[in-house]
């Protein structure tokens, strides 16, 4: 069974690989793995541009990506910014999930701001909104958000996605489903495996080399987990 140790900064999978087409049938995963692949989904696309860099972009949204980097600050709304689209912040969903952002790209807590000048009712989440009372003031003074008890129930359950009571299958194309004894011997029976003897269990580390590696991978090909793991 893959590893669930929380206590690494590495997350782990056993890959069933067929040795005779080198392929991997499918991987059994924890729950970390899982959190990953669910995670890779949340990321804005600038994130997703910046993270694989935008000349190794597939189609066009690199050169959109480097247009608006290049493009100068006097085209920018004055209550816009370029920052907001090329590095957006991305919502913590629990420990062990981003895998491939650093501290500084992750919202861990959400902020919200109104206006000192009048007594408004309204709310933002960015500190350059104008005013719809007063039209031509920011409404960048900040107010404490509290979080509910349903932020720590999540916290006490393990945050992520996922539950950690099961193993995972997740295919080769990165389809995920809950493992059993009866659903393993079906992908068996699907890929016309006949000899065990053919087949090889193998345990791989992610670590954001990798996690970047497989987030390319989704982007390009379906058979994401051999493209990574046996090229």
């Amino acid at each position: 069974m893959a590893d669930s140790s929380s206590s690494s900064s590495k997350v782990s999978l056993k890959l069933l690989i067929d040795t005779k087409t080198k392929k991997v049938l499918f991987a059994e995963a924890n729950k970390e793995f899982v959190d990953f692949l669910f995670y890779i989904l949340s990321l804005p696309v600038g994130t997703v541009i910046r993270l694989l860099s935008k000349n190794s972009m597939v189609g066009s949204l690199g050169k959109l990506y480097g247009s608006i980097e290049s493009l100068s600050d006097t085209y920018i709304q004055p209550h816009q910014s370029k920052d907001s689209v090329l590095n957006p912040k991305t919502v913590n969903y629990g420990a062990n999930v981003p895998l491939l952002l650093t501290d500084d790209d992750i919202q861990m807590d959400q902020r919200f701001y109104k206006c000192q000048y009048c007594n408004s009712d309204h709310v933002t989440n960015d500190p350059t909104t104008l005013c719809p009372r007063c039209k031509n003031r920011k409404m960048n003074y900040a107010i404490d958000y509290v979080r509910g008890k349903g932020a720590e129930k999540e916290t006490e359950e393990g945050g992520g996605f996922v539950k950690g009571v099961v193993t995972y299958m997740v295919m080769d194309d990165l389809e995920v489903k809950p493992m059993s004894t009866i659903s393993s011997i079906t992908m068996l029976n699907k890929f016309n495996v006949t000899e065990v003897g053919g087949l090889q269990e193998k345990v791989v580390s992610l670590e954001m080399k990798e996690g970047l590696m497989l987030l390319k991978a989704s982007l390009q090909c379906k058979n994401v987990l051999t493209s990574v793991f046996l090229s």
